[in-house]
């Protein structure tokens, strides 16, 4: 049997490759702690389950959903984001469920990009971005996050022939990995720029919720214009820690959601609708496990740093996201700094490099590791020193 070709692109997924690496060294029996996914420890809010358990008793319920989702959780959708950005959508146009936003980050491509098609992917980024891209037939060109410009795109450095073929300008702020974050003068800027090179923006905005010291994060869909150019992506993941029950939305350019909704409807039946009333509880309900989940998360970032300065990492104390970046100590790049710690301590960070090319001379850092776990996995962090000078010395 033959695979297609397109297989022979993908590498396969990181967290693929670090869930083995993992999995062999406690094979052995070796402890491992892991900052690596950014998959929430903290529960689901009990309102949202208490309405996923009596909706999951109703048999209306246990039938086949509609792509384009309930029209009470669309209008939750529009009404959320009326209320945290002051953007008023069509629910019934503007908005559309997803079985969480990675499934409509992979399948956009597809509806925006033909073969020989350029992307313009953030680099370093979550690598679907890239990933759906060349599965529809395009090519991702990479923009680089550089610390000195604030880890922004730069658009003015993009040679004009890749300008000519792009279609698509893939964005993320609050970002992932890097942690850093953009305001609305950006992304007039970035509308601006879409406009004049006929670009569709795709605007990834999980980690609007989690933010720190008062910060309170945008969204693209506040700049003047942005719903003329793109859509944005949404998840209740980050937001009400619902990463298992899969479920986020896109929302914005009616043509693009339009073109999404077709797409989809040929490919997934909706998403259960015990899961939907779940979420308009978590859109319309009480809003206090936001609050109290960043009050956890932002002590931990504060430890967390503490202890990559002591260590000889340069730290960028992120604004929102659940991300640390982090340069290295001198003397290492990103896979060297990685593996010595996975090897002389037995605690995992990513290296940028799994991020993208840009991304070398850092590791990330996710802070959804519970409480017991991670003093612990401080404690060896900050031994590394120490092991590392034994270990270079027995060499």
């Amino acid at each position: 049997m033959k695979l297609s070709q397109r297989l022979d692109q993908l590498a396969p997924y990181l967290f693929v490759e670090i869930n083995k690496k993992i999995a062999e060294k406690r094979t052995r029996g070796e402890e491992v702690i892991s900052f690596g996914i950014g998959d929430p420890d903290i529960p689901t809010p009990d309102n949202v389950i208490e309405k996923l358990c009596s909706a999951a008793r109703e048999p209306a319920n246990h039938r086949y959903p509609e792509t384009e989702g309930l029209p009470a959780l669309r209008q939750a959708m529009a009404a959320w984001y009326h209320r945290r950005f002051g953007v008023t959508l069509d629910p019934n146009s503007e908005v559309l469920p997803l079985i969480g936003s990675k499934e409509g980050i992979g399948h956009i491509s597809f509806c925006l990009i033909d073969t020989g098609d350029v992307a313009l992917v953030p680099d370093p980024a979550y690598p679907v971005y890239s990933v759906s891209t060349k599965l529809a037939g395009g090519e991702p060109y990479y923009l680089p996050l550089k610390e000195d410009n604030a880890f922004l795109p730069a658009f003015d450095d993009i040679p004009s022939d890749i300008l000519a073929r792009s279609k698509v300008l893939w964005l993320n702020y609050p970002n992932n990995p890097t942690g850093a974050t953009a305001d609305v003068d950006f992304f007039k800027r970035a509308v601006e720029f879409a406009a004049k090179h006929d670009l569709a923006i795709c605007h990834d905005n999980p980690y609007s919720e989690v933010a720190y010291d008062d910060y309170k994060p945008v969204s693209f869909l506040q700049a003047d214009g942005a719903r003329g150019v793109g859509i944005e992506f949404h998840s209740l993941s980050k937001s009400y820690n619902m990463t298992g029950w899969r479920i986020g939305m896109a929302v914005g350019n009616a043509g693009m959601i339009d073109a999404l909704k077709r797409f989809k409807s040929n490919l997934d039946s909706g998403i259960p609708q015990a899961i939907q009333h779940a979420a308009i509880e978590a859109l319309s309900g009480p809003q206090d496990a936001i609050a109290a989940h960043n009050t956890i998360y932002q002590r931990r970032r504060d430890l967390v740093t503490d202890v990559l300065n002591d260590i000889g990492c340069h730290v960028y104390t992120p604004k929102a996201s659940l991300y640390v970046w982090a340069k290295v100590p001198p003397g290492h790049t990103s896979l060297e700094f990685s593996t010595d710690l996975l090897e002389q301590v037995g605690v995992l960070v990513i290296p940028g490099t799994g991020y993208g090319p840009s991304g070398e001379g850092f590791v990330r850092l996710s802070l959804t590791l519970h409480d017991a776990a991670l003093v612990k996995a401080l404690s060896k962090l900050s031994s590394w020193q120490d092991s590392h000078n034994r270990f270079k010395s027995k060499r």
